[in-house]
């Protein structure tokens, strides 16, 4: 998933998947424990202010793919499986509008595992007038919004041809208008997807046909994109300013307001019944998000514990302030594994400047060879915080290279200039894409045009609000084939947890020539449009493996391919900083969401 700059596993687990705490979040927990703040006795009411710098992707559920957009919809959606806020297993799956995590001693995967069933618990209410039960009709429903022509959900790489007949069914969708609501809705309505129906037995049970089997996908079925969607958005074009003002919830809270890049308003959701949801214990009456800040006045104010400051948004504390909080042990900062790649640099390989330069895999590793890993370190607060990583998956993801280091090449500022020359490019201008209001990307930025220059590269900036960053440049093919960026700073994490990698690497590098399935944008997060057809074939087979075991040689195969082929240049396997004010209590971090799960928390005062 898209990770809000600095801002699963691989383990045995119950149910379908392989959820579980990894090695990762083990190590990290023993050096720095979860800082629950959990004395007295949990207490309801209140309103609890969130602070922030941006806002999400889209309102959406079943589009949304940023984190701090998955921050929002843990408020107003549920999935059928989810993460629960219980420290020690915030990677594990447990049912949350299922009845059961799906799997095959309990009937809830058939067929080889080519088949599964999720039935969709009683009680699980729409709001609206009157309130109305949530069917598989609706999951159906769901499932179909998430190809439709005018924005796609950006992970479809994930599970578009692995589920029968959704490959064909977005293949026509794409065909539809994207400015026409009723066009959008017209062709959901008139298709199916073979592979999603409803029971014909069980109105509330969904049945999912695959192309093969797949230990990942039960585990994968708590991504935002798998959430029901009520008739009512056949109304709206997906993901859309309209659609945005007119969300319907079935989770604990309803938005009241929403003033885009401003204000988030939530407030109880009658409709929501507790004795369905054990996941979200929804204390506190209300949740204001306040857009507008900056990070250093942010970490100010909840420091202070100011009125009105209770936690964070879509930023953290800053850099510079880590260490200080480290030392001294504040019982207000939490530190938690995000087992993710945030930051990272890619490179825009359908740039037009420097005469189509970064197409060159031998220009991208004299670049590589200009960044100094440490420095980028530095940047983010030290290794504590950002332990130095090489290549594309993190540890505690199956099919990491934890042992071994693949990267083929190191930071040597004269073997990138005579490298560069080699190829044929004394001289390089490179546009460097960032966020100006994070400290994390600025940081970046800043040390990216002082490594590169040294090598001779001249460096311009190009700055992005965090609202536009992804949804205005790096979700817009055309912005990156006319040369606006070269360099990108971007922030990557699992799209579910357990048996993971292909969530790596179907959104991020599966390029398929452009063609059917390709995670080139919009409809992937092939931000560089990076395009070997050897990885794809490696993540196909990867991908139908009956074993994770076996799976995880060949994702080990791709990294190595990936990693030779300078498609990014990884920095950090991050562990995530996060903030609070002393009167917020059950602090705990759940890493999907990049954030501390604000649906659990209470106040004190």
């Amino acid at each position: 998933m898209t990770l809000a700059l600095v801002a699963g596993c691989s383990s045995s687990g119950s149910g379908g998947g392989n959820g579980g705490s990894s090695s990762g979040e083990n190590a990290t927990s023993k050096r720095f424990p979860v800082n629950v703040n959990a004395a007295g006795t949990p207490k309801r009411g209140g309103t609890l202010h969130m602070l922030g710098v941006g806002d999400v992707d889209y309102m959406d559920p079943n589009i949304v793919y940023y984190t701090t957009g998955y921050l929002a919809a843990r408020m107003y959606s549920r999935q059928l499986i989810t993460y629960p806020a219980v420290v020690g297993k915030t990677t594990s799956v447990v049912p949350d509008i299922a009845t059961q995590v799906p799997s095959t001693s309990n009937g809830g995967i058939t067929d080889g595992g080519k088949t599964v069933k999720f039935t969709i618990k009683k009680g699980v209410q729409w709001d609206t007038t009157p309130a109305r039960q949530v069917t598989a009709a609706d999951e159906v429903r769901g499932l179909k919004r998430t190809c439709n022509p005018a924005q796609p959900f950006g992970g479809m790489p994930d599970f578009e041809s692995l589920i029968v007949g959704m490959q064909a069914y977005c293949d026509g969708f794409a065909k539809v208008s994207a400015k026409s609501a009723s066009a959008i809705a017209g062709y959901q309505n008139s298709h199916d997807i073979a592979g999603i129906t409803v029971d014909p037995s069980d109105p509330q049970t969904v049945v999912f046909k695959l192309t093969s089997p797949a230990s990942y996908f039960v585990d994968m079925t708590s991504l935002t994109a798998f959430s029901p969607a009520p008739k009512e958005y056949d109304k709206y074009i997906p993901a859309g300013a309209e659609q945005a003002q007119h969300t319907i919830s079935d989770g604990p809270y309803k938005i009241t307001k929403y003033n885009p890049t401003k204000e988030i308003d939530f407030v109880r959701n009658p409709a929501w019944n507790a004795s369905t949801d054990t996941v979200r214990k929804a204390y506190v009456n209300a949740v204001v998000v306040n857009e507008t800040g900056n990070q250093d006045s942010i970490q100010t104010q909840l420091a202070a514990n100011t009125a009105g400051a209770d936690m964070e948004w879509d930023t953290f504390p800053p850099n510079t302030a880590i260490p200080g909080l480290i030392q001294k042990k504040d019982k207000n900062l939490n530190i938690n594994p995000e087992f993710s790649s945030n930051p990272y640099i890619v490179f825009n390989t359908v740039s037009p400047n420097n005469g189509g330069a970064l197409k060159s895999v031998a220009v991208r590793k004299a670049l590589s060879e200009a960044m100094v890993r440490e420095h980028f370190t530095v940047d983010l607060a030290g290794s504590a915080i950002a332990p130095p990583l090489t290549h594309v998956l993190p540890q505690g993801i199956s099919g990491t290279q934890s042992n071994t280091d693949p990267n083929p090449f190191t930071s040597d500022v004269s073997k990138a200039k005579k490298d560069l020359a080699a190829a044929g490019h004394k001289q390089l201008a490179i546009k460097i894409l960032y966020r100006p209001d994070s400290s994390t990307s600025k940081a970046i930025y800043l040390t990216l045009n002082q490594d590169l220059s040294k090598a001779g590269i001249k460096v311009t900036g190009v700055s992005a609000s965090n609202a536009d960053f992804y949804v205005k440049y790096l979700e817009v093919p055309s912005v990156a084939k006319a040369g606006t960026w070269d360099i990108s700073i971007a922030g990557w994490g699992p799209d579910w947890y357990g048996d993971s990698a292909r969530s790596f690497f179907a959104p991020l590098f599966y390029g398929n020539g452009g063609k059917s399935g390709s995670a080139f944008p919009p409809n992937g997060s092939d931000f560089g449009f990076y395009d070997n057809p050897k990885v794809d074939a490696l993540i196909n087979k990867a991908s139908t493996q009956a074993s994770a075991a076996a799976a995880a040689k060949i994702w080990a195969q791709a990294d190595k391919l990936v990693t030779n082929d300078a498609a990014i240049f990884p920095i950090t396997a991050d562990n995530q900083a996060l903030y609070h004010a002393s009167h917020v209590h059950n602090t705990i971090p759940i890493a999907a969401l990049q954030q501390i799960d604000p649906t659990n928390v209470w106040l004190s005062s």
